[in-house]
């Protein structure tokens, strides 16, 4: 079973691949100019990525793996890594001010 769904996650990842390259090679640069797939097409690409992305979170959910969401490089982190050495300083400076 985990060869097969290596398999699997490994086409939908190539599907996604395809469509995104298709939707970026065909998207006109500037907005007033008509797109060149129709509005039917569109939609269709957008509900192929749809059912790959609902595929590959079944795939994930089944083998226990945590799906990975997309950030910008700009958004602060949920969580702040502190190093153990700042700690240690932090909890004396404390200490002395409490002296």
């Amino acid at each position: 079973m985990a060869e097969n769904s290596g398999k699997e996650r490994e086409i939908l990842k190539v599907m996604r691949r395809v469509l995104a390259s298709i939707i970026k090679d065909t998207t006109p640069a500037h907005k007033g100019i008509k797109h060149p797939l129709s509005d039917d097409t569109i939609d269709e690409i957008r509900g192929c990525l749809t059912l790959i992305s609902a595929r590959e979170r079944e795939l994930a959910d089944a083998a226990g793996v945590r799906m990975e969401k997309p950030y910008y490089a700009d958004e602060k982190p949920k969580a702040e890594v502190v190093s153990i050495s700042r700690l240690g300083r932090v909890g004396k400076a404390a200490e002395e001010r409490e002296d």
